[in-house]
């Protein structure tokens, strides 16, 4: 395969503001293995396949300036299903939909496999860094993606791109490290480089950053979201040891390269100080607990001022 070329207000659906263009769309809003996880019997999973908790879909959201013309940020596996629940991404005749990018923040399955769903020789720009790329290129299935109509572009750190019509997007590095499937024997759970990148989008005045995996609310990333309009930030645990206390898993969440929600250096306590105007959660895990809205810790969170994302949710920054 060839390399790609290189290029240097807030409301849940149906409450919006008509004719505000700059929109975002959270199509999906969990972690890897969705709401409920397919092999998973946590409290949260038996009450979501019980309908007393929303289940929800794995992570991505849909970005649009002019509501005519709209980019996926992160194609979850779920891709199939959030593209259909979405009026605004229909088919507008055989063979034509709205949407006319993808831009991918990481390798991670949860963010690349619904690739897969778009194979059906459908023309749209993919972007990625380069190093996303070489990571797609050495895996032959992604070559479903035909060259001939997907169109590969890689994108720089800190280079403004046109993502859509009217919407600039910016990529940076945040600590995070590589998707699961590349680690090796020594993990980096804090790397900064091509690996895990946020996104900052710029319309009509407004700015909104997307950081669905970041291990860490560095100085210079502090820096670069205050005084956003929005953010939408990694949810994915609660407490860091989450996964171990509940008997889900054997890894902290530092060590799958994400910052948790509680405690003196959780997300909450970070991100206090900045001035941002809305702040949701997304990405998260099936077993955090604020995804239960009678439990105290979505009290907590959403007594910090934070949202607790949901799929089919809509913001306007």
């Amino acid at each position: 395969m060839a390399p790609p070329k290189t290029r240097a207000a807030f409301s849940t659906e149906g409450h919006g503001r008509a004719g505000m263009g700059f929109r975002t769309r959270i199509l999906g809003a969990a972690a890897g293995g969705g709401l409920p996880q397919w092999n998973c019997g946590c409290g949260n999973c038996r009450r979501a396949r019980a309908g007393e908790l929303p289940s929800l879909t794995q992570s991505s959201l849909a970005v649009t300036a002019d509501g005519k013309e709209w980019a996926v940020l992160n194609a979850s596996p779920d891709l199939r299903v959030q593209l259909a629940a979405c009026p605004a991404l229909a088919p507008t005749g055989p063979r034509e939909v709205p949407l006319a990018s993808v831009l991918v923040t990481n390798g991670d399955i949860d963010h690349v496999a619904g690739l897969l769903s778009l194979r059906e020789m459908q023309p749209f720009t993919l972007f990625a860094t380069a190093g996303i790329h070489e990571v797609l290129a050495a895996s032959p299935v992604f070559a479903a993606l035909n060259p001939d109509v997907v169109r590969r572009e890689s994108v720089a750190l800190d280079v403004p791109f046109d993502l859509v019509a009217g919407l600039r997007a910016t990529i940076f590095a945040v600590p995070g490290k590589v998707p699961l499937y590349l680690e090796g024997d020594v993990v980096e759970t804090q790397a900064i480089g091509e690996q895990t990148v946020g996104v900052r989008l710029d319309a009509g005045g407004r700015t909104a950053f997307y950081i669905p995996g970041c291990a860490a609310l560095t100085t210079d990333l502090a820096a670069r979201v205050d005084g956003a309009d929005l953010l939408l930030f990694d949810g994915t645990l609660w407490t860091d040891d989450e996964m171990i206390r509940l008997g889900l898993g054997r890894k902290t969440g530092a060590r799958m390269g994400h910052m948790a929600m509680s405690g003196p250096d959780g997300s909450i306590a970070a991100f206090a100080p900045l001035r941002i105007g809305r702040k949701v959660f997304v990405h998260m895990n099936n077993s955090n607990p604020v995804l239960d809205p009678d439990s105290p810790e979505r009290t907590e969170a959403e007594a910090a001022g934070w949202i607790i994302g949901q799929d089919g949710m809509e913001i306007t920054p």
